[in-house]
């Protein structure tokens, strides 16, 4: 990012976007219990200023308070196309040491506790309990080049609360329209003092910034709904279910001479992140749980979108091993259909490879995709065939 004066990092918002940001923190957001226990309606506003202040109490100094991801996004541009799920926030913090990481993390779950409601007797709920009740994901990396914790609570329409700690972070963003970071501290603070009128938008200056380097750049992204990010090599595995996900939801390259190169480095890292395909399974099966709740529609779209990057842009397998994946992204396909009701009960389904022509300089036939997956219904005993893309789904005596 050095090329870029710092000035070209940072956008303060205009008064519009600064009341979407106040309405987005004001806005009540659920934290659903397990079991017994009952949901939180919290302010996003209000549980940072109490992790915050309980931090410092703590003595683990808070350099900022940052939102981050579709969220950000959303602030900026307002279009009713892009929709926002997790609200991400960062908290700017030094941990030292792995200690840190049990102070944060009894902070926050002290801050629910501290939430529940009156008539229900804290002093018996043990922060192992809170946790058990309303914490959806807890992750810790401490290492020399990443050091930060993730907490994210728990929310039953896919809207979690995201709590992120970070110390150090290699990696702040993926693509240029993910890599927008609003600083909230300013407006945090003029909620704290109870300076501004009930029901106003606060009257203060709000920063932004692009990780990605250059601000004005990634807005025109953010925008025109362009996939563009910088030193690609160093996205991680997830980087390649995020990319597939923009595609799916119309987003297009910016260039189209360089995202070859960029899909190759994605899916690249991907195996190299997850080498086995039960892990791939697992990681896809896990972004489509996080990515689309309420949108069950856009799974099948999804996964065939995945499917044509990697049989396209995977260079770095075996033969076998990339005939596995695509394999298993297809039978994960079919059985969205079959969720859905669009296809009978999938339990059954094969994929098959049939030998390609024979060519001229080979002797012997190679084995191209899957040309069909068979798939047995107990109740008729006929066969359903499929063919990968597009979607065609034949029976012996005609269309399903």
């Amino acid at each position: 990012m050095s090329e870029f004066k710092s000035s070209q990092r940072f956008h303060s918002l205009k008064p519009e976007q600064v009341a979407v940001l106040h309405q987005v923190l004001s806005d009540i957001v659920p934290i659903h219990g397990r079991g017994n226990f009952p949901t939180l309606k919290l302010r996003p506003r209000d549980i940072i200023i109490a992790v915050r202040a309980s931090l410092q109490k703590q003595g683990i100094m808070v350099r900022d308070v940052r939102l981050n991801g579709s969220t950000a996004s959303h602030v900026l541009v307002q279009d009713n196309r892009m929709s926002y799920k997790d609200l991400d926030i960062i908290f700017g913090v030094e941990l030292p040491s792995q200690e840190e990481f049990q102070v944060i993390k009894e902070s926050v779950l002290g801050c629910l506790l501290n939430c529940l409601p009156a008539e229900v007797n804290r002093e018996r709920i043990s922060s192992a309990t809170m946790k058990e009740a309303y914490v959806q994901k807890m992750v810790k990396v401490f290492n020399d080049q990443d050091r930060w914790s993730l907490i994210s609570l728990s929310n039953n329409s896919g809207k979690n609360l995201e709590l992120k700690f970070v110390s150090m972070l290699r990696r702040q963003f993926e693509f240029s329209v993910d890599s927008f970071q609003i600083i909230l501290d300013r407006l945090l603070e003029s909620y704290f003092s109870g300076l501004q009128a009930a029901g106003c938008v606060p009257a203060v200056e709000v920063l932004a910034e692009s990780m990605y380097g250059d601000f004005e750049a990634a807005m025109a992204h953010l925008r025109y709904r362009l996939i563009a990010t910088r030193n690609p090599e160093e996205i991680r595995g997830g980087g390649l279910l995020k990319y597939s996900n923009l595609l799916v939801r119309d987003y297009r390259p910016a260039s189209e001479t360089q995202i070859k190169t960029l899909e190759r480095y994605m899916c690249s890292r991907f195996f190299i992140d997850f080498p086995d395909v039960q892990e791939q399974q697992r990681k896809i099966l896990s972004y489509l749980k996080n990515h689309f709740i309420g949108e069950e529609r856009s799974k099948y779209q999804y996964l065939m979108t995945l499917r044509r990057v990697v049989d396209d842009s995977t260079v770095c397998l075996m033969g076998h091993e990339r005939r596995q994946t695509l394999n298993m992204i297809t039978v994960l396909a079919l059985k969205v259909l079959g969720e859905q009701n669009i296809i009978p009960n999938t339990d059954h389904v094969t994929c098959f490879y049939q030998p390609a022509p024979y060519l001229a300089e080979h002797n012997t036939p190679y084995l191209t995709e899957p040309s069909y997956c068979s798939y047995y219904i107990p109740q008729g005993g006929s066969t359903l065939l499929y063919q990968p893309y597009p979607l065609h789904l034949h029976t012996q005596t005609g269309l399903v």
